[in-house]
């Protein structure tokens, strides 16, 4: 199994990404127990792939970044996306009063980086939610895999980056965290187990957290 580049492994990825996954699913279930307020306000997706999580949120202004083109051309032509890099989005400084950055921190080396963007973005005040494979997982044998077009199996390049580390990252640009929550291998994602035919993969890992989230407040200046 080869292991990709996120540029070269979300390319070929791009035409299947739609599918959910345990993983995907699970996310987004922790996210919304967050209960982050985003009616009549401004939203930004950080990694948004094909905008899937845009769709159908109560947001005022939903924006949608992702660094493939490819992920981009499969979203809908009505969606606010564009193709930029975490580092160096194209915003001004608090633009925004949430900011998503979801499965995606750990496809960067430069958490720095990314976390000095999520920040200056981000309105004094507001919410940043950054969510990844928990270090648990990774340790416990999961990756990021995908199933190309033609069937074959691809492991994107992962970086674990842990709290702890992700943490004083965020310290540096202003942010506090408000809430750590993870998502736990159990009967909601069970079905995803059953469907790949490994559920004596599901009994071992029952109660392993997955998937952790993240949500940062901006501290008011």
């Amino acid at each position: 199994m080869s292991v990709l580049s996120a540029r070269d492994g979300y390319r070929l990825w791009a035409p299947r990404y739609e599918a959910e996954t345990a993983v995907s699913f699970l996310e987004n279930r922790v996210v919304e127990t967050l209960d982050v307020e985003t009616t009549n306000r401004a939203l930004l997706d950080v990694g948004c792939g094909t905008g899937r999580r845009l769709r159908g949120v109560d947001a005022a202004l939903a924006v949608g970044v992702d660094l493939s083109f490819d992920m981009l051309s499969v979203a809908p032509r009505d969606q606010r996306l564009a193709a930029a890099d975490a580092r160096a989005l194209p915003f001004a400084a608090e633009a925004f009063d949430a900011v998503w950055c979801r499965l995606m921190i750990g496809h960067v080396r430069d958490l720095d980086g990314v976390y000095a963007e999520l920040s200056r973005v981000c309105r004094f005040g507001g919410a940043v939610i950054v969510t990844d494979l928990s270090a648990e997982a990774v340790a416990a044998g999961h990756r990021r895999t995908f199933h190309d077009a033609h069937g074959a199996l691809h492991e994107l390049e992962h970086f674990v980056h842990s709290p702890e580390r992700q943490a004083r990252s965020a310290r540096e640009v202003g942010l506090e965290l408000d809430v750590r929550r993870d998502g736990v291998v159990g009967p909601d994602i069970r079905h995803f187990y059953a469907d790949a035919g490994r559920l004596q993969a599901y009994d071992d890992q029952h109660g392993l957290p997955l998937v952790r989230a993240l949500l940062w407040r901006k501290r008011v200046a």
